[in-house]
Order: C-alpha cells, then structure tokens, then sequence
C-alpha cells in the first residue's frame, strides 16, 4: 500500500517538488512494482540545500555534544523498532534476500550505538593537554567542519548511509544527503528515521534526482565542508577531481570504492570450506558488493578437488524471488546489471574460457532482473574481466604453481 506514490524532497524540512518532473522507479525483484515516483532535483535544489545545511550547523554545530548523542541513541530505537519493514523495504527496493535485508537494518542500528558509545567514551573527544607556564589551562577539542554532503550506493541503501551520516552528525556537521536514486525509498525512510528520532529539520536534508547535477554543485559550492561518497571508482574519482579543483583550499573527501577481491586457495586449505567460502562472498547479494570475491586462484595440484566442492556448493544455492525463505541470490539491480553479466559470459567464452559452475534460474520467477551465479576459468591474467570490477555474480577462477606466482 505504501508503493506506488509520489514522493518529496526535503530542504529545510519543507516538502520540495521539482519543475523538472519525477522519475519512476521499479523493483528489481519484478519490474511489475513501481516502487514509487521521486523528485528530479537540480543544481539549484542542491545549493538550496547546502544553505539550509550551513544555517543549520550554527546551533547544532555549537550543542554539547552529549545532546547529539542522545537523538542518535533515539534514532537507533527508532530504527529497531522498524527493523522488520525497512529490512522488506530492502528486499522490495534493491533485491537483496530476508536474510540480508534484516541484517543490514540492525547493522545500520549497530552504528548508530557505535558512534554514540565511542563519542561517550572519549568524552566528546575533549582532551585535557599538558600546561606549559603557570596559570596556562589547555585542552584539544574536536570541531565540526560545516556542511556535508553524503552520497550512498544501492547495495547497503540503508547501512552505508547511516554510516556516513551519522559520522557526521553526532560530531556536530549537517547533512546534504542524495541517495542512489536505485534505492530513493529506503533513503527517504532514513531521512523520516533522523528526523523522527531528534535531528532537527535543516540539519539533515534530503535530495533525490539524477547525480550530475548533485555532484557538479557540491563540488564546487564553497560553503560544502566535505563529501562522503560511496560508489564506483569511475565516478568517485571524478568528483574527488573536482571537488579538489573547484574548492579554494583542501577539503576532506571520504570514499569508499570498487575493487576485485581474490581468494587464495593453497593445498593445504579445507577445500570443502574454502569453496563455502568463496560461494558465499561470491555470489551473496549477487556478487554486488565491493567486498565480494569476484577471482579465485587455486594451487596447482589441488585445483580439480577444489573445483569439486565449489560445483557441489553452486548447486545447492537457492537462486530466485528474495522474498521468499531460502533464496539466497536474487536478482541483479537493474538491466544494464543484466547486459554486464551477459557481455562478461560471451567475451569469456568467446575467449576461449570455460564454465566450471553455474546454477540454473528457477523456471517460474517474476519479471525481474535475474541472471544466473557463474564461475569461468581458462582466461589471462590482464584480460579485463579478470582485472575490472563487473559488480554481478561472475567469478573468474585460475590456477597458480607457487604462492610468489
């Protein structure tokens, strides 16, 4: 009942409707869903918001730290409160199993008590410092830089955002915050989480829309104190060049990018766990994580027993709809997800590699973005599937003689 809307921005608390229309947004699970319709925001909402953002880090920059930490602690409550709907929320909006989802929610409820816990720990990260003269008193003091703006992926929509937002404020920043506009839903109930949980209106503020526009303002609006971007290498280094061009003088610039994460299988290894292993970071959230194995190297003379388990595995994941019990890949974020996958097993074949483990998509899905776990071998090692992120469930498998190798 709640899909299917039309939904606001919020600069300054105030509900914000863009000239330029919304766009629609469909459930990768099946694209029968639309999730809801959100708002194209601009440059000029951006900067709207950065404004609002700076006139509010005036007084919540200036509050005694201990206040910031209780909303934070509220806002924790009343996230776990709504653990069970946000976490199908996730399952509904970027794909990811019942498993996952819930889990992801209380990691997100997770850092919002670590935060709180280490700023109570270190008092406010007020530090008494040692007199020089007689009658001197000296004390470091942490301070807030200003303005912030915070960029979140699709894959943790709910976690990776906390992480970043709360980082921010419980230090005494606000908050600029563009979802992915793969998950604007999920980030639109953060936003209401912050807000009903204490943080007052102006201090977090929420833009959805293409990100262009959003990155071309922060980077170069003087009066942003700082970015906190997690996404592709491509686009995160972009804006990081920009950002440090347009700015008058050095700024932070926290991101969190891609990578191609091996796993190293020697003789020695239980091969029976190591493919669990490798099948679980793999292919978990459909390989669409920054932390998944996406290549595995295999000594020599252990390679076809290891290949054993690892086929053994693959045919025991459950791949399918992740609202159901058991699924654990579902599908793929988006279609051009699905043209990655499927450009990665024809250029593999094509040369010359072989599929050592796959597992069939159920015959009866909904219309969504499924495809299936893959696992190739027989390619070189700077072939660019064996060297670039592909964020899908494709593993490239390879032998090696020596560990030096």
């Amino acid at each position: 009942k709640n899909f299917g809307k039309h939904h606001p921005m919020y600069i300054n608390g105030k509900q914000v409707r863009a000239g330029e229309g919304e766009f629609e947004h469909r459930s990768p699970v099946d694209t029968s869903i639309v999730i809801g319709y959100f708002q194209k925001g601009t440059g000029l909402h951006t900067r709207k918001a950065i404004a609002a953002a700076t006139e509010a880090f005036k007084e919540w920059g200036s509050m005694d730290w201990r206040k910031r930490v209780a909303i934070i602690r509220k806002v924790a409550d009343v996230m776990s409160q709504r653990q069970f709907y946000l976490a199908a929320l996730i399952t509904y909006e970027v794909g990811k199993n019942r498993t996952e989802a819930i889990a992801e929610v209380n990691e997100a409820v997770d850092m919002f008590r670590y935060y709180a816990d280490q700023m109570e720990k270190n008092e406010g990260y007020i530090v008494p410092m040692e007199t020089v003269a007689p009658g001197e008193k000296s004390k470091s003091v942490l301070r807030p830089y200003g303005a912030w703006a915070v960029i979140s992926p699709f894959n943790f929509p709910i976690a990776l955002a906390a992480g970043m937002i709360t980082g921010a404020l419980i230090t005494g920043n606000t908050v600029v915050y563009k979802p992915t506009s793969e998950a604007p839903l999920t980030g639109l109930h953060l936003y209401k989480t912050l807000i009903e949980g204490g943080v007052p209106e102006g201090v977090i503020n929420f833009v959805t829309g293409p990100g262009g526009p959003f990155g071309a303002e922060v980077a170069k609006n003087p009066d942003v104190a700082g970015i906190a971007f997690t996404g592709s290498k491509d686009v995160g280094m972009t804006l990081y060049q920009d950002f440090v061009k347009s700015q008058a003088y050095p700024k932070p610039f926290i991101a969190e990018l891609g990578s191609k994460n091996p796993a190293i299988v020697t003789s020695k290894a239980d091969l029976s766990k190591a493919a669990k292993g490798v099948v679980r970071s793999a292919f978990g959230y459909s390989g669409q994580k920054c932390s998944a194995t996406s290549r595995v190297y295999v000594e020599r003379g252990v390679k076809n027993d290891f290949l054993k388990f690892l086929k053994e595995e693959v045919s025991q994941v459950k791949v399918g709809d992740p609202r159901e019990k058991g699924v654990f890949v579902g599908p793929v974020i988006n279609q051009k997800s699905v043209r990655t996958w499927q450009h990665s097993l024809e250029q593999a074949k094509k040369e010359g590699a072989k599929v050592v483990a796959e597992k069939e998509l159920e015959e009866k899905l909904p219309k969504g973005y499924y495809v299936k776990p893959v696992v190739v071998t027989g390619l070189r090692e700077n072939n660019k599937l064996v060297k670039n992120e592909l964020f899908v469930p494709f593993v490239v498998l390879e032998e090696y003689k020596t560990l030096d190798e």
